[in-house]
Order: C-alpha cells, then sequence, then structure tokens
C-alpha cells in the first residue's frame, strides 16, 4: 500500500542526464577570452602611440590613417580564406598559427623607421590577425549547445573589450618605461604564448578530448554541430542573395565605423582636442573602453535569455538591437555637447555600453544563418566592417587636417565630426529593425 504522504515513483522527476558533465568546454571558452584579450590588446596599444610616432616619424594625422586603414584592409582581405581554412584544417591549426603570425608583426612595429615601413608591417600585421573571430565562432558552434552559446560569445568579446581597456594604460607606462618601439616589442610576446598552450591542450572535436566524458559529450552534441571531415563548396549564388547576411554585414559596416573611432583616435581626441595629458588621455580612453566591455558581457546574458525565453527570437532581437543603436546615438550626442572631457568620456562610455550589448546578439544571429559554412560566412560578414573601420580611420585623420586648415583648433577642429558618428549609429538601428532571420540551409533545401 502507498504511504499517503509520499509521492508516487511515476511522479518523482528524474534524474538529470546531464548532472555528471564535466566542464572541460569551460577551459576551451577559457582560451578564447585570453586569445580575445591578447588580439584587443595588440590591436589597440598603437592608439596611445600614435602622437608620439606622429612627432618623431614626422608623419601628419591623415598619413597616420593611411597605416592604421592598412592593418584594417589585410584583416579584411584575409578574413574569408582564414575563415575558410579553418573549415577545411580545423580551428586549432588557424588560431595556433593566426596568433604567432600576429605576434610577429607587432613586435616589429617598433622597428619600422617611416610611413612606408609602418604601412608594409601593418598590412602584414593585419593578414596575420585576420581570421581569429571566425574559428573562435566555428570553436563556439562545435563546443557549446545553442543555449550556452550568448553568454559564452559576451565571455569572450567581454575579454576582448577588457584587453583593449588595459591597452591604453599599460602602453603609456610601458612608452614612458622603454620607448615606443620596445613597447610592441613587448606586446608581441603575449600571443606566441598563447599560441604554444592552445596548440597543446585544445581539439577541434570535443569527441577527442580526453577530458570530456559522456555527459559533457551529449549535453554539447545535443544543439551543437559535429565535425565532419566532408567540406562541402560554399553555395556563393544563394549567399549573394541571403537576406539576413546582407543586413548583418551593412550592421557591421556601421558598427565598426563607430567603434574604430575609439580604437584608434580617441586619444589623439582628448589631447588635441581637449586638450587633456597623456596618462589622463589613457585612462579616460580605457573609461570608454571598459562601457565596451560590460556591454558584450550584459549582452552575452541577454542573447541566451532571447533563445530560451522569447516566443518570436527573430522579433525580440531585432527590437534589441534597433534599441541599443538608437540609444547610443542619444548618448554619444549628450556627451560631445558636454565642456568636461570626462564627461565626455563618461558619455562616450555609455554609448559604447549600449551599442556593444548589441554585439553577442549579432554572434547568434550570424552563426545561425551561416549553416555549415560558419568560418567562411562569418568570415565575409566580419570582412564587410572593414569597410566601416577604414572609413572612420581615414575620416578622422583627413577631417582633422582639413579643420586645421581652415585654421580651426580645440574642440572646433574635432567635435564636428561625431555628428557623423551620430548618423551611423542611427542608419545601424534602422538596419537591425530591417532584419529577418533567413538561414542559409533554408535556402540550399528550397527546389
Amino acid at each position: 500500500m502507498l504511504n499517503p504522504y509520499e509521492a508516487p515513483r511515476g511522479d518523482v522527476p528524474p534524474a538529470d542526464p546531464f548532472a555528471a558533465a564535466s566542464k572541460t568546454r569551460l577551459i576551451t571558452l577559457l582560451f578564447l577570452c585570453t586569445l580575445a584579450g591578447v588580439l584587443y590588446m595588440d590591436r589597440i596599444c598603437i592608439a596611445q602611440a600614435i602622437p608620439v610616432m606622429r612627432e618623431q616619424l614626422n608623419i601628419s594625422k591623415t598619413e597616420a590613417s593611411y597605416f592604421a586603414m592598412a592593418f584594417t584592409l589585410a584583416y579584411g582581405l584575409f578574413e574569408i580564406p582564414a575563415g575558410r581554412w579553418g573549415d577545411t584544417l580545423g580551428a586549432r591549426r588557424i588560431l595556433t598559427r593566426i596568433s604567432v603570425c600576429w605576434s610577429l608583426f607587432t613586435a616589429l612595429t617598433g622597428a619600422c623607421w617611416g610611413l612606408w615601413s609602418l604601412i608594409v608591417v601593418r598590412f602584414l600585421f593585419g593578414a596575420g590577425e585576420a581570421g581569429a573571430y571566425p574559428n573562435a565562432a566555428r570553436v563556439l558552434s562545435r563546443w557549446f549547445p545553442e543555449g550556452e552559446r550568448g553568454r559564452a560569445q559576451g565571455l569572450m568579446l567581454t575579454a576582448g573589450q577588457l584587453g583593449a581597456v588595459a591597452a591604453p594604460p599599460v602602453a603609456e607606462y610601458l612608452i614612458g618605461a622603454v620607448g615606443w618601439r620596445w613597447t610592441f616589442a613587448a606586446f608581441g610576446t603575449f600571443g606566441v604564448a598563447w599560441a604554444a598552450a592552445f596548440w597543446l591542450w585544445f581539439r577541434d572535436d570535443p569527441g577527442e578530448h580526453p577530458a570530456v566524458n559522456e555527459a559533457e559529450l551529449k549535453l554539447i552534441r545535443a544543439s551543437a554541430r559535429r565535425e565532419t571531415s566532408h567540406h562541402e563548396p560554399i553555395p556563393w549564388s544563394l549567399v549573394t542573395s541571403n537576406y539576413s547576411i546582407r543586413v548583418l554585414g551593412t550592421i557591421m559596416v556601421f558598427s565598426a565605423f563607430n567603434s574604430y573611432f575609439y580604437f584608434t583616435w580617441f586619444p589623439s581626441y582628448l589631447k588635441e582636442g581637449r586638450g587633456v595629458e597623456d596618462k589622463l588621455s589613457s585612462w579616460l580612453t580605457s573609461l570608454v573602453l571598459a562601457g565596451s566591455a560590460i556591454g558584450t558581457l550584459c549582452g552575452g546574458v541577454v542573447a541566451d535569455w532571447i533563445v530560451k525565453r522569447s516566443r518570436d527570437t527573430d522579433f525580440a532581437r531585432r527590437w534589441m538591437g534597433a534599441g541599443c543603436f538608437g540609444l547610443a546615438a542619444i548618448a554619444l550626442w549628450l556627451g560631445v555637447r558636454c565642456e568636461s572631457p570626462v564627461a565626455t568620456s563618461v558619455w562616450a562610455g555609455v554609448s559604447c555600453l549600449i551599442a556593444f550589448l548589441s554585439i553577442p546578439n549579432w554572434w547568434s544571429c550570424a552563426i545561425q544563418v551561416s549553416g555549415p559554412h560558419v568560418g567562411a560566412l562569418f568570415g565575409l560578414m566580419n570582412m564587410m566592417g572593414v569597410f566601416g573601420a577604414m572609413g572612420s580611420q581615414y575620416f578622422v585623420g583627413a577631417f582633422s587636417d582639413w579643420r586645421k586648415s581652415l585654421g580651426y583648433t580645440g574642440r572646433e577642429q574635432w567635435d564636428p565630426m561625431f555628428n557623423v558618428y551620430v548618423g551611423i549609429l542611427l542608419a545601424a538601428a534602422v538596419c537591425w529593425w530591417a532584419y529577418r532571420s533567413q538561414p542559409l540551409e533554408k535556402d540550399a533545401k528550397q527546389p
């Protein structure tokens, strides 16, 4: 006879089949986070060095934009090939090579003696770094179930922004201690150490890693993609006609135009436009980039919440993206009108925080749309951001030199350009509202 105070056996909830799952994928995430952090440290450190490099090498701001653009151009040109190499050879090989190459050319930046040597070395630096994020996206698609990817992407992107936050004060300290040339050599050592550790530990297929138990493998493969040795050709006719890929690529153009001002020119703006001394400019730049770090971290949580809780994921993602960029435009507009450079930097940090909330959301959309070709097609959409990044790098240098030639100095020389950035953020909001999910795999199944 059943005890009346005891629930029938059939009502007892079943044990969680994934409760005993190992946590090896979290170590994989740690590797991706450190990769992103080192990547952005090496990429951003040059922003703090540009004023002293210009002075010692007799380079104008417009000429400085050329070697900044050389990196961005190469990064874009090699993004798709490096992503495709990851699809065919595996992320383990390609990410190791990428880290070693970009570290080498970071160090060689300190050996440059003029404009053309800087253009060549920074071009090779961009080629070496290309493909890091597309191959990281490939790792996420193989090592994490869909319900965990938003937080994983958010943490990885946050780590990248934290690397950007650390770069200005660390670079400023090293420049003061050993000069700008040895500063680049010091930054170049981090990536080599990462590459060695990653090669020894990582495996492309989680099923081949000895630390992954059966429960974790089942959890991962519940919705993650399986690693295969067969790689289908990319259906470029479907790619070029895919509405989602075009819209996501356009959003990345506008997003990169906005963010690369802070990555490349914000310290120069504070020093020349606002009269801020070197050390304070490095800390204010870090303050702004800290906003982007907080934004990506929170954005990852929101991206997972959308997958798990929203009845209409497509609609929720559109609302989030459009709202974030619209509010970011308002925050930037308010900040430029502040008299205090600290207040302007705080508002700029708020603008970055809100805009970067949507970045993990963008990653989730890009992975979903790309299907089995996530390395190459993520590289394609990310590569489209190069046009925005290069446009921003050239625009600021040329605009400030042009205003100077008209006799303007200080804020009158620099501040009018922010009207363009406000407009770019609003255009990104419109694109997000127009987004509709159209996975490439569904296109391929159509007759």
